[in-house]
């Protein structure tokens, strides 16, 4: 407990999931919080919750593909907090499932725009900070497992995360003399509301292209995915530890990063997925 004592950190979508698990336990260990999220509702709620418990917490609306919404939370965080000295660029977007050449336009840059530019905005807004307080700082940004390998159906998604890795490790170099450090945390499949939207919605078919795509899955395999029980199984079956992540389990390496106990290490992207990538 405390190892982010007197920290001010930045999280963006903040307000489920990952995001939403991060703030609290950061939180817990003693720092200040602003979240960012488009979710007003939530978002709001969370601090709300986290003020009443006796914890420092402030809501910002925060469109991360808007760089003006972007330079604004960070700003909002420093005016309410003094500084930043930690941020979590968690932010994302699953997008459509279907395969490369299915794969549409707009679905294309959709996911771009939200999961690679969103945090390259959020990077360079934080790092513009770091500089100015001439302190140095930590950031972490969520990618996935799906940036490290093949992601049949998710193009796009695979394609932002695989960025994100190299955009981190870039800045990280960039930037390492400044004391500024910059990592990435690559989640297998974690229970969170955007991983059961997937999985109810995933389609064995949608995710082999036409060609080797087998007759048998025009019938009943894709519906059987879509059954609730049926998601969950193969969420267990995929990573070798036989169940999904939780989401503070993906905090907790969040916090190890933007603490003080990671102080020599920058560039690095840390799997956090049960085993599935080495399987």
């Amino acid at each position: 407990m405390g190892s982010l004592e007197s920290k001010s950190i930045f999280v963006t979508g903040a307000a489920s999931g990952i995001g939403k698990a991060a703030a609290l336990a950061m939180v817990r260990e003693g720092a200040a919080v602003t979240l960012a999220d488009i979710q007003d509702a939530d978002g709001k709620a969370l601090a709300e919750h986290v003020q009443k418990e006796g914890g420092r917490a402030l809501y910002v609306h925060c469109d991360v593909t808007q760089s003006d919404q972007v330079e604004a939370a960070v700003a909002a965080a420093v005016d309410r907090f003094g500084r930043l000295d930690a941020a979590f660029n968690n932010a994302g977007l699953e997008g459509k499932i279907a395969p490369t050449a299915e794969c549409e336009e707009e679905n294309w840059d959709k996911i771009l725009a939200v999961n690679l530019k969103g945090v390259w905005l959020c990077m360079r807004a934080e790092i513009r900070q770091y500089l100015a307080q001439k302190s140095g700082g930590a950031i972490v940004s969520t990618a996935s497992v799906a940036g490290m390998v093949a992601e049949r159906g998710f193009p796009a998604y695979a394609a932002a995360k695989g960025g994100v890795i190299q955009l981190s490790r870039t800045a990280a170099v960039e930037y390492a003399s400044h004391n500024i450090r910059i990592n990435v945390i690559c989640p297998g499949l974690v229970d969170t509301p955007m991983a059961a939207r997937t999985l109810r919605r995933m389609s064995i078919g949608a995710m082999v292209p036409d060609p080797a795509r087998p007759h048998w899955l025009e019938s009943g395999i894709d519906g059987l995915m879509r059954w609730e029980p049926a998601g969950k199984l193969f969420s267990r079956l995929m990573q070798p530890l036989g169940r999904p992540g939780r989401p503070e389990e993906i905090a907790a390496a969040a916090i190890w990063l933007c603490s003080d106990a990671s102080s020599f290490v920058t560039g690095q992207a840390l799997v956090v997925d049960g085993g599935m990538t080495a399987a």
